[in-house]
């Protein structure tokens, strides 16, 4: 249909049959299309199956899209479904990647059940046997000696994947002064550093403002390119230690993506305070998002002055705006939510 009338209509089950026709055919239009309907319709849940196939189908920016995803929500990634359909190929290049942002019990879990996965595939009993036998050296590419001793002991030494000589030789690694030689990686993945937008020029402090009863400190922001926020940086409070419960969200058109309740601790500093998302969520260019944080305390608290309507960040541009949710007081000018937290 393409070829007669110049019309491209793509539908996400027919995407990747359609990338292959225009590939094998030479339609570079029609492939570029593909790519884009691709990487607009990425996500955690499908990166690892489009990360196979980018790589199928040569295509090194859906690639880089793909790895950008992974590394940053390598969790959710990695939990997937997806993750179970991949070739044993892409499987052992997933494993190696040194900025996977997770544990390597999610790794280790994520592996096996790939395993259990690709037996049923091959038409094989789903055993321990027949599992370490399909995954082949990709067992090997799992960091076990970077799990704490505890995440061992309650995951893969009892998952019967490893023979009695590895668990046991892992175990004295783990505890020995004389440590045997391992097969398995023994340095931890570095993962991703995150990194963090400061909006004020400067912090200060007042006897009669910035309180908390449970009001609701609001900011809207948009970037200029594609990026995952991890969590907000907050201040604490100006008279000495003190402990904070509070919410944190993430929302889009007033669509909540993410949101956390916690507490923590302030020590009395001007310091900013990192509270975290369960997931990092990936959020869109020149689109606006609010961030808001709802916090209960007793304490006075530091707040920010000279806040920025654009600040530059790395290669990512913020721009910020006022929030109608906003209700005790943070603006674009002065206030809460010093710090956006992410990674790009």
């Amino acid at each position: 249909r393409y070829m007669y009338s110049d019309e491209i209509d793509l539908e996400a089950d027919t995407v990747l049959a359609t990338l292959y026709a225009a590939k094998k055919y030479i339609v570079p239009a029609l492939a570029k299309a593909c790519v884009n309907f691709l990487e607009t319709s990425l996500e955690a849940k499908n990166a690892c199956v489009l990360l196979s196939q980018s790589r199928l189908f040569e295509e090194p920016e859906l690639t880089q899209r793909c790895w950008e995803v992974i590394d940053a929500q390598a969790e959710m990634a990695l939990k997937s479904e997806g993750f179970c359909e991949i070739d044993q190929q892409t499987l052992e290049i997933i494993v190696t990647r040194e900025a996977l942002n997770t544990k390597e019990v999610v790794v280790f879990e994520a592996v096996l059940n790939w395993a259990e996965a690709e037996c049923k595939r091959q038409g094989l009993p789903v055993t321990p046997r027949n599992k370490r036998n399909v995954l082949g050296k990709a067992l090997y590419l799992v960091r076990i000696p970077t799990m704490t001793l505890e995440e061992f002991a309650n995951g893969a030494a009892q998952s019967d994947i490893l023979t009695l000589e590895e668990t046991h030789n892992i175990f004295l690694w783990y505890t020995a002064a004389n440590k045997p030689k391992l097969e398995f990686p023994l340095t931890k993945r570095k993962g991703l550093v995150p990194q963090r937008c400061h909006r004020f020029q400067s912090s200060a402090y007042r006897s009669n403002q910035w309180r908390y009863r449970g009001r609701c400190d609001s900011i809207q922001f948009a970037v200029d390119k594609r990026i995952f926020i991890a969590g907000l940086g907050l201040y604490g409070s100006s008279c000495g230690k003190a402990e904070y419960t509070v919410k944190i969200e993430l929302k889009r058109l007033g669509v909540v993506l993410a949101q956390n309740l916690t507490k923590f601790t302030s020590d009395g500093s001007s310091n900013t305070f990192s509270v975290w998302f369960e997931h990092p969520v990936q959020v869109e260019q020149d689109t606006f998002y609010n961030v808001s944080a709802i916090l209960d305390g007793n304490e006075l608290s530091y707040f920010g002055q000279e806040g920025m309507t654009e600040v530059q960040c790395g290669k990512v541009t913020f721009q910020f705006q006022c929030s109608s949710d906003s209700t005790n007081g943070t603006g674009v000018q002065g206030g809460q939510i010093p710090e956006l937290i992410f990674y790009a």
